[in-house]
């Protein structure tokens, strides 16, 4: 599978991918998004259902298992090098508009 085909990918995607880089239920799933993202990113339970029915159908996640009603679901090795790829990207964008703008890592001017 070519990986570039498959970016870039959104910021939900990217932090969902990172958060089931151990089995996770969707709930739990949604507040760790929340959480790493700053708050940036709330995804709601549709959502989250729709996502990870594309990401599944990508062959990003996979189902990690089932207890009581609850599914779990996990990151693939394909779904690893795909948000690894994207992390590259977003260094690469980083870096260059750090570049452009002449700024640090904390927006001062360098």
């Amino acid at each position: 599978m070519d990986i570039e085909k498959l970016l870039p990918l959104s910021e939900a995607s990217y932090y969902l991918l990172l958060a089931l880089d151990e089995p996770a239920h969707g709930y739990a799933v949604m507040q760790q998004v929340e959480q790493a993202s700053g708050g940036r990113v709330r995804i709601g339970p549709g959502t989250l259902y729709g996502a990870f029915a594309t990401l599944e159908k990508q062959g990003l996640i996979e189902k990690a298992g089932e207890e009581e009603r609850r599914k779990y679901f996990r990151t693939t090795p394909l779904g690893r090098a795909v948000a690894a790829a994207q992390l590259d990207r977003l260094e690469a964008m980083v870096q260059h508009g750090r570049a452009v703008l002449n700024v640090d890592g904390k927006g001062n001017g360098a």
